[in-house]
Parts: structure tokens; C-alpha cells; sequence
């Protein structure tokens, strides 16, 4: 029963850090995107992201997906930051390209070290 229950665990680590790692590629391609001054792709790009990360976290009730998911999104954002093989550049060295590698570094970092609440005791009525 514990192999199983591992494996779980395991392919539920595997299953984020896919899942993060798409998330981290669709945003990264899209933060550059504008919308007059609005950087419409890094603010969609940035709540996806942010979204997919909690939404792991809560429905998982583990912190090692989250962190799995997170890795992901960094370590796609890291691959294709550098220059393609081709010559181009996905994450150019602006101030948009650096905002966008620190913003997502912090939201992974939030998420992940926003503490559990499962395990506080609830007070109720007749314990009062």
C-alpha cells in the first residue's frame, strides 16, 4: 500500500513540473506582449501562472507538486531565455524580460512558502 501511495505522489510531481513547465512557455512567449503601455501579456501570464501554482498547491494538499510546478515554470523560463539556434531571443535583456524572470521567481516562491492552514485546530461552538 505505501508503493502505491508513493508512486502517486511521484507521478503527481512529474504530472506538476509538466504542467508548470507549459505554463512557464506560454507566458514566457507572451509576456512581451503590449497592449498600448499595458503589458497585457505579462499581467495574463503572471495571474496563469500564479493560478496554476495555487491551484496545485490547494487541490494537492502538497507542497512538493507545488515546488515540482515551480521548477517547471523556472527552469522552462531559464531553457529558452538564452539565444535559440536560429539567433533569437525570447527573454531579451530589457527591463520587461527582467521583470518578468523576477516576478515569476517570486510568485513560486510565494506560493510555496505560503504557510498551511490545513493543520490549525478549528474552534467550535462547544469547545467554547
Amino acid at each position: 500500500m505505501v508503493g502505491v501511495s508513493r508512486l502517486s505522489r511521484v507521478l503527481s510531481w512529474v504530472a506538476s513540473a509538466l504542467v508548470g513547465g507549459v505554463y512557464g512557455v506560454a507566458g514566457t512567449i507572451a509576456h512581451s506582449q503590449t497592449w498600448g503601455p499595458i503589458p497585457t501579456g505579462m499581467i495574463v501570464g503572471a495571474i496563469a501562472c500564479a493560478a496554476i501554482l495555487i491551484a496545485i498547491r490547494v487541490l494537492t494538499h502538497d507542497r512538493g507538486a507545488a515546488v515540482a510546478a515551480g521548477l517547471g515554470m523556472v527552469g522552462m523560463l531559464l531553457l529558452i531565455s538564452g539565444r535559440g539556434p536560429g539567433g533569437s531571443v525570447v527573454v531579451e535583456n530589457t527591463l520587461a524580460g527582467q521583470i518578468w524572470t523576477y516576478l515569476i521567481a517570486a510568485i513560486v516562491l510565494v506560493v510555496i512558502a505560503w504557510p498551511s492552514f490545513r493543520s490549525v485546530p478549528v474552534a467550535t461552538e462547544a469547545e467554547k
